[in-house]
């Protein structure tokens, strides 16, 4: 954590630093490449740059922002086991209804909670692979796999080809 002063006495509190690994909800995992103030609509502020490792991507963080947001250091080696842990655990019941099942799925994906991403990713290839997914829920677990592939690529240091294969082997599903 680095604090900074600036000229008008504003104080702004730097929680990641360049080369850290960070996770944005609803985004993925990446690294941080670069800490720039930019103006935008008027208004100067510091942000993160982050690329992220699948897709090139990159994406910028307020600095200020960065607890309302949540964002978060990646996982460790125990939380990555833990995470293959709920990946080979059964399915946990979800609710018939497909919009209260989909908003329940979007409120774990939102929550950038690891497990809880891993949970939806498991149950709905689980799901996929019995009775198939509408073109919503296929969506959903598109970007629910892909920000966790993201964070285990960086936590891991693995392609990710190879760790969508651990997935898909961790909940004994056909890729999808």
């Amino acid at each position: 954590m680095s604090i900074q002063v600036l000229l008008n006495w504003e104080v702004v509190v730097t929680m990641f630093s360049i080369g850290d690994k960070i996770v944005y909800p609803m985004h993925g995992a990446g690294v941080i490449i670069a800490i720039e103030e930019k103006e935008i609509l008027g208004e100067k502020a510091k942000y993160y740059i982050m690329k992220m490792p699948i897709g090139d991507m990159r994406v910028m963080v307020p600095v200020k922002n960065v607890e309302e947001i949540g964002i978060r250091e990646i996982a460790g080696d125990d939380e990555i086991e833990q995470v293959f842990d709920v990946l080979k655990g059964r399915q946990t019941k979800m609710p018939q209804n497909w919009n209260r099942r989909y908003r329940l799925n979007m409120d774990k994906i939102k929550s950038g909670n690891i497990y809880e991403i891993a949970s939806v990713v498991r149950n709905l290839m689980i799901r996929d692979n019995e009775k198939g997914l509408s073109t919503g829920e296929r969506k959903m677990l598109n970007n629910a796999k892909q920000m966790l592939v993201s964070e285990i690529v960086l936590s891991k240091g693995i392609d990710q080809e190879e760790t969508e294969k651990l997935i898909d082997e961790a909940i004994n599903c056909p890729a999808v």
